[in-house]
């Protein structure tokens, strides 16, 4: 693809989304934050009590979406700032007057009001500027090629050129090509625009993002803690209840071959075989438990190979791009890697998917991980899913996830962890 070609493509392509992002602050944003303040409104009424909540996460799902657009179309990392609910919250009355308080007392909650505002008003009127450079000029090329014949009873304006006759008709063909080279010039950078306005308003202060990120740190030390503690109880479980017992079965079998060698060959022989099996499920399962811990073709090979593994063992057809021009530190591997595994297996047992899409590659100090699948969608991270136990992986490296998953599919779960590459 030669340069001019696949700049006009480009910009094409971010004026298409451009118009998506348009309907959806205009429509979505504008919906949301008049359902906010009236939730909000209502909560003397004890109306909001219960109306908020919902309202209050449909705005987070919204705002979420947004980030995750940002970084799959424009590269622009929009931080997660929300305080976790506690799991304990009551259900009922009580616990909805808890829940809005949490959520009312989070400042992130106000910053997603504050921007809902921004991205109705602003973040609309950018998009609609990159889509409208790509689009209005083909009136000016319609105009040119006969429409101006309608309006010669009455004057019709294309931008500054009142169109009346062919030779107007012309000059607005060429205000139009001129939009046309303003809009390949521009498209993408207002796209991007769009997106940094979005992050002026949505990401905490510095101030606000570290104290986040010592509270995130500080939970996810304690995750690590425990959930290095229950791998270690798995371990000693799995080698008690496996590998263990059938080494002492093997034990018991040599010492009766031992005192039937003489007397009874035959049945001697027959305990050396079944030993012998026994020795061999004992090796299986310790190479699965390895395995468990940790993947010997990720120590030998890296991430890149290791994940491309994992999809041929995958029941569904999966395609794998990797574009690492390194290793990360083998704990960031480690838990990249399981994360992909359990997203892969999640697909597999939940999507209804028949494909399955993985994306693997390093930017700006970022691990970038993308799992998509063409299933029924409908996933959601938290609320004690599996996705949860990815979040609380990747948060021990102060790593995110996002997850768009809308009714019909298609599902993507995209994860970044900061590292370095040697």
């Amino acid at each position: 693809m030669n340069r001019p070609t696949g700049r006009i493509r480009a910009a094409l392509l971010a004026a298409g989304r451009g118009l998506v992002l348009s309907f959806a602050s205009i429509v979505g944003s504008v919906t949301l934050f008049v359902l906010t303040v009236l939730a909000i409104a209502f909560i003397p009424l004890g109306i909001g009590l219960v109306t908020t909540p919902y309202t209050l996460t449909a705005v987070r799902k919204h705002a979420n979406r947004r980030r995750l657009l940002a970084a799959t179309w424009s590269d622009v990392r929009i931080p997660v700032p929300y305080r976790p609910l506690p799991e304990d919250v009551r259900s009922g009355f009580t616990g909805q007057v808890e829940r809005t308080t949490l959520m009312l007392k989070d400042p992130a909650t106000w910053r997603d009001i504050r921007w809902l505002l921004v991205d109705m008003t602003a973040g609309y009127a950018v998009v609609t500027l990159a889509a409208a450079l790509m689009i209005y000029p083909v009136e000016g090329l319609v105009l040119a090629v006969g429409l101006w014949r309608v309006f010669t009873d009455d004057r019709y304006w294309y931008a500054f050129v009142p169109v009346d006759s062919q030779a107007t008709a012309l000059a607005a063909a060429a205000v139009g090509v001129m939009f046309f080279a303003a809009g390949v010039a521009l498209s993408e950078r207002l796209l991007r625009a769009h997106f940094l306005l979005a992050r002026s308003v949505l990401a905490p202060t510095h101030e606000q993002e570290l104290a986040l990120r010592v509270d995130r740190l500080t939970e996810t030390r304690h995750e690590a803690v425990d959930t290095a503690a229950s791998e270690l109880r798995r371990i000693e479980r799995d080698l008690h209840d496996g590998a263990q017992a059938r080494l002492v079965a093997m034990g018991m079998n040599l010492g009766t071959i031992e005192a039937l060698i003489e007397k009874d060959p035959a049945q001697a022989k027959q305990l050396l075989a079944m030993a012998r099996a026994s020795s061999a499920e004992a090796l299986t399962e310790l190479r699965d438990l390895v395995r468990g811990i940790h993947p010997p073709v990720l120590a030998e090979r890296g991430l890149g190979d290791a994940v491309r593994a994992l999809a041929l063992r995958m029941p569904i057809p999966s395609e794998v791009e990797v574009d690492l021009g390194g290793r990360a530190e083998a704990p960031v591997e480690s838990a990249a890697y399981f994360a992909v595994s359990e997203t892969l297996t999640n697909a597999a047992k939940h999507s209804g998917a028949d494909r399955i899409w993985v994306d693997l590659h390093h930017a700006d100090g970022m691990l970038r991980i993308s799992v998509t699948d063409n299933g029924r969608g409908g996933a959601v991270a938290g609320g004690g899913s599996g996705l949860s136990g990815i979040e609380r992986r990747l948060g021990t490296f102060d790593g995110i996830m996002a997850v768009s998953s809308p009714a019909g599919g298609p599902t993507m779960v995209t994860m970044e962890i900061p590292c370095e590459l040697s």
